[in-house]
């Protein structure tokens, strides 16, 4: 299943493979098998990423509806490991290989929960990409699904694991800045990057039922759907699961504060008038315990992303990694600016291998996942329906 385009990290080569693959032929007992779910652009990186691991780990099983997509990666994946993978079109399949231990999912954002519920209740430990959610029922589902259950889960909120939203983190809560009261955040590009090559994509190829998801996409064989999903109203919640979950994520991280007290919503399509049914200018406003979250995104026009934290002795800018006194009268409000600190970790999926064996929870845990759900289904809804949303935090619910 195809997944939003890649922006960044290069893809396998033969000097990064062989290492792997050496410690893969030397410790077959200590192994850790894994299958993945979607084979689009995101599970190439997860296979990019899991050879830079250097854990004693290997994809052994694949899990595309579209057999160009399962192919390729299967491709790929022999070539890392030297031995090719099981294929099949159906995740279930998957899900009742008894050999595999842990599966990462990268399907179209609808279709994660789901997958994530059902693979912890076969047995699976879950690596699941963001947004952990694009509904608020799906995504207390497989938050509960989790929860009952001793499964390993990681979501793909991958700052968790970057040096330098670490020492944001570490700043923040050392109260460097004083007490924040306001955050905004943007990202802004203008290149249609989300339209693919249709011209490959035949009905033949592909599993339409499987995709389908139990009847949640609905009509004939359409390939933009299959290519172009992050356009459609059945596979995504638009601009909130795409886009903001990677940011609104810092929110209950950086605050310590789990969930949004309300959010507000605007926008629309403005400009792409190419059949899109998401947004393509976005604004919302998420309350959280005395601080004013921002979150806007525009695909109208490149001028520059934001990502400002405003406190009572200075601002954090984390684009530019630097701290300083700008904005503050307090009389002890930082009087240097300094640059931000990298805090040294490891890499996101070396982290959920790690805890795979270990048994720890992962550094961007199922709550934090659940987290950043609630923020974006509720920033989705005011879109939709106009009207301000708020959170119950002792019944779980959108009110």
């Amino acid at each position: 299943m195809e997944l939003i385009p890649r922006t960044r990290r290069t893809f396998l080569t033969s000097a990064a493979t062989a290492p792997l693959a050496a410690a893969w032929q030397q410790a077959p007992n200590n192994r850790i098998r894994l299958g993945q779910i979607g084979c689009g652009n995101r599970s190439r990186d997860h296979l990019t990423e899991l050879v830079r691991s250097q854990e004693n780990a290997a994809i052994v099983a694949v899990c595309d509806v579209w057999k160009v997509n399962r192919e390729q990666r299967a491709a790929d994946i022999e070539k890392a490991f030297g031995a090719a993978p099981k294929q099949v079109a159906r995740y279930h399949d998957l899900l009742a290989m008894k050999d595999i231990d842990a599966v990462l999912i990268a399907t179209p954002d609808m279709t994660h929960p789901r997958i994530l519920a059902d693979a912890v209740a076969a047995g699976k430990d879950v690596y699941v990409e963001k947004p952990f959610a694009v509904d608020f029922a799906d995504a207390k589902m497989a938050w509960q699904a989790v929860k009952r259950t001793k499964q390993v889960v990681q979501v793909g909120t991958q700052r968790r694991s970057t040096p330098e939203f670490l020492g944001a983190a570490k700043a923040i809560h050392n109260g460097v800045i004083g007490k924040v009261t306001r955050v905004e955040m943007s990202v802004n590009f203008q290149e249609s990057r989300w339209r693919k090559d249709l011209t490959n994509v035949k009905n033949e190829d592909v599993d339409w039922e499987a995709f389908q998801f139990g009847g949640r996409i609905t009509g004939p064989f359409n390939p933009r759907k299959l290519r172009e999903w992050q356009l459609f109203r059945e596979t995504t919640n638009g601009i909130a699961g795409l886009w903001m979950c990677h940011l609104i994520d810092l929110a209950p991280w950086y605050l310590q504060d789990p969930y949004p007290k309300s959010a507000m919503t605007m926008g629309g399509v403005y400009m792409w008038k190419d059949g899109r049914q998401t947004s393509d200018v976005f604004h919302a406003t998420v309350e959280y315990n005395e601080c004013l979250v921002t979150f806007a995104m525009s695909l109208t026009n490149g001028a520059g992303n934001r990502n400002l934290w405003f406190g009572a002795k200075g601002t954090l800018d984390i684009d530019n990694l630097t701290i300083s006194g700008d904005g503050s009268r307090d009389p002890n409000r930082l009087t240097a600016s300094t640059g931000l600190e990298k805090v040294p970790v490891e890499s996101h999926m070396a982290n959920f291998l790690r805890c795979v064996r270990t048994r720890e929870t992962p550094r961007a845990s199922v709550d934090n996942g659940f987290q950043h759900a609630v923020a974006g289904c509720m920033a989705a809804v005011s879109l939709e329906t106009g009207r301000r949303v708020g959170f119950d935090r002792d019944k779980l619910e959108l009110i």
